[in-house]
């Protein structure tokens, strides 16, 4: 979580939801809970989110896609806008390159916030999507000129 003054970002906080081990409707009604616990104690405006394009393990794509979608409805029903960004537009924001290797999320992510050390990966990438959502000034509206769609997704 970041805070946006103009051209100014300050980090608020990071961490990750755990769901833990059973079946799948508990593990999804953790992450909700999750969600709405952090969402109730820091009030967000807004909320970014990554697009989850297919790879090569179906069961993780899938299994992503529904703990994506909790995190969507968690906002929605807190009656908050979503905005959901490519994880080429994220990198292109934060990196200038969309086709930036993690190490260099981290790398860049830490710059921008001025934190003593680079985040955890999956805290560097939520910060990232934050951090794009920022540079992309309306709702969702960060420009994707210059891309090409091949197969339904941007290259």
């Amino acid at each position: 979580m970041i805070e946006s003054s103009g051209a100014r970002l300050r980090y608020v906080t990071s961490g990750c939801v755990k769901s833990g081990a059973g079946d799948l409707a508990a593990r999804l009604k953790a992450i909700l809970e999750g969600l709405n616990g952090i969402i109730a104690a820091h009030a967000p405006g807004e909320v970014a989110v990554e697009i989850v394009f297919v790879n090569a393990n179906p069961q993780s794509t899938l299994a992503l896609g529904q703990a994506r979608g909790t995190a969507i409805c968690a906002a929605v029903l807190a009656g908050l806008p979503v905005a959901e960004y490519t994880a080429l537009q994220v990198k292109q924001s934060v990196v200038g390159n969309g086709h930036a290797r993690k190490r260099q999320v981290q790398h860049m992510v830490r710059r921008l916030l001025a934190l003593p050390g680079d985040p955890a990966p999956d805290a560097a990438d939520a910060l990232a999507c934050a951090i794009c959502h920022a540079h992309g000034g309306k709702l969702g509206a960060l420009s994707t000129k210059g891309f090409r769609v091949r197969k339904g997704r941007l290259v």
